[in-house]
């Protein structure tokens, strides 16, 4: 299953059923798990684990050393979970020793062609990233998120769960779950409703997720308002427990 033109390290551990293309380099600490292809002319370096049935299509970089001038060297990680496409020529960096030391991919996400992880960055589940994607440097990403094409992600932005982030926006803010929004400066234009619909949220949660967008973008409350309400309406609706853990991880402010 391993192509001969590949450059494989010894200390390399790919499991048994693998699929790797010609041309490919493997580094030594590089881990490929169960079922995964990985097509010709790619690059995996690093301290890189990659689970089971990912498909790497060709050209892609994955573990490369950070875009950090501070990074000296350490050996700090790339950790990518199962069931992930990751299109021609993403390139995906290691972590530094600056953050957690590991930047993190989850599962069942799909990256289209050229998408920049940073380093540091944590991605949930689920996601979808259009051609040229751009995070910076750690930078979270919640599950289901949807960034379109030639999307740009400042460094230490939270991108909430569920939102969706229009093509060619430029990010420079936290944007909290649900929200639709585009534009340079990526300013919100409602919730993502078509989205919680296709994924089972009921209408009575919908509509109150819309009520908690209007307590904090449309009804001239302060943040700390805007929080205590919903809060008072999360007995009734779990699913704002999603913008009461964004706002306590939140350090940048939101888009508005």
């Amino acid at each position: 299953m391993i192509h001969p033109a590949a450059i494989i390290h010894p200390g390399a551990k790919i499991a048994a059923d693998v699929e790797i293309g010609p041309f490919c380099v493997i580094g030594e600490h590089v881990e490929i798990g169960e079922g995964t292809v990985v097509a010709s002319h790619c690059v995996i370096k690093g301290h890189t684990r990659i689970g089971r049935e990912n498909r790497i299509f060709q050209f892609a970089s994955i573990g490369e050393v950070p875009q950090d001038k501070k990074y000296a060297g350490e050996p700090t990680r790339l950790e990518i979970g199962d069931r992930n496409t990751i299109r021609e020529y993403c390139n995906f960096n290691i972590g530094t020793a600056q953050d957690a030391g590991v930047t993190r991919i989850g599962n069942d996400n799909w990256f289209m062609a050229s998408v920049h992880i940073g380093h540091d960055c944590q991605v949930g589940n689920n996601t979808i990233m259009a051609n040229n994607v751009t995070l910076g440097g750690h930078i979270h990403v919640g599950d289901f998120a949807i960034l379109g094409g030639m999307a740009a992600f400042h460094q230490f932005c939270i991108i909430g769960a569920h939102c969706m982030v229009g093509g060619g926006s430029i990010v420079t803010q936290d944007i909290p779950p649900y929200l639709i929004c585009n534009g340079n400066p990526c300013t919100p234009h409602g919730i993502n409703s078509e989205g919680l619909k296709r994924r089972g949220f009921s209408s009575e949660a919908i509509m109150a997720i819309k009520r908690a967008y209007k307590a904090i973008y449309r009804q001239n409350l302060t943040l700390d308002e805007a929080k205590a309400a919903i809060k008072e309406a999360l007995a009734v609706t779990p699913e704002l427990q999603l913008f009461l853990d964004f706002f306590a991880a939140s350090k940048r402010g939101i888009i508005r």
